[in-house]
């Protein structure tokens, strides 16, 4: 079973969002094409969920701007701009994505105590999301991971595929995604590689 992971193509990602990728709109088209023809059995998205006291918001934090650096659940964390609000259109997935096709949508990043880069579970690693155990009980064996930010949600997202769901076959999808910073985009893609995740492009599936 081949599935595809869409990682938080929303509203507050894409330009005119409150925390904005780079071009983040420019996924939509090719992530639309590979919902219809790049040949998956299942397809899943994750959305950022949050809680509009998230403690990742640098809001939360007297005396702290946006992408200064925090302290959160003991860890250091980039202080973020209030994004994805639960309820609210920043929170949206983007309008032309076909959502419809979605067999799956994981919610994350609920919990106000930790943020959750990752699809499969929050960054301190103590809560899963149910999104692997999905996967599994489709049976997944193939899983195509894209969508924003390949430096941050992205490269979370798969690292945890591979260390959760240990016999499936992971690849990153390079233009079907976007990223923040274009040295941390470059560095991120070489982690994925060393971990055995394979990087394409959405050609190399749509012309399989």
């Amino acid at each position: 079973m081949k599935a595809l992971l869409l990682v938080d193509i929303q509203n507050g990602f894409c330009p005119g969002g409150n925390l904005p990728v780079p071009h983040g709109d420019e996924v939509v088209p090719v992530a639309n094409r590979l919902i219809e023809d790049g040949g998956y059995d299942v397809i899943v998205a994750s959305q950022d969920w949050h809680p509009e006291n998230h403690g990742s918001f640098a809001s939360q934090h007297e005396g702290k701007k946006p992408f200064e650096m925090g302290e959160l659940c003991g860890t250091p964390q980039v202080m973020w701009p209030d994004h994805c609000v639960q309820g609210t259109p920043d929170a949206e997935f983007h309008p032309d994505l076909n959502i419809d096709a979605v067999d799956y949508i994981q919610q994350k990043g609920e919990n106000p105590a930790v943020d959750s880069y990752s699809a499969f579970r929050d960054n301190d690693q103590a809560a899963v999301t149910g999104l692997a155990g999905y996967l599994r009980a489709q049976q997944v064996t193939e899983l195509d991971i894209c969508g924003l930010a390949t430096d941050y949600c992205v490269k979370f997202s798969a690292l945890d595929a591979i260390e959760m769901l240990p016999n499936v076959k992971v690849r990153f999808i390079e233009d079907a995604s976007r990223g923040i910073d274009p040295q941390a985009v470059r560095a991120a893609i070489e982690e994925m590689q060393s971990r055995g995740i394979a990087i394409c492009n959405s050609s190399d599936i749509l012309s399989d």
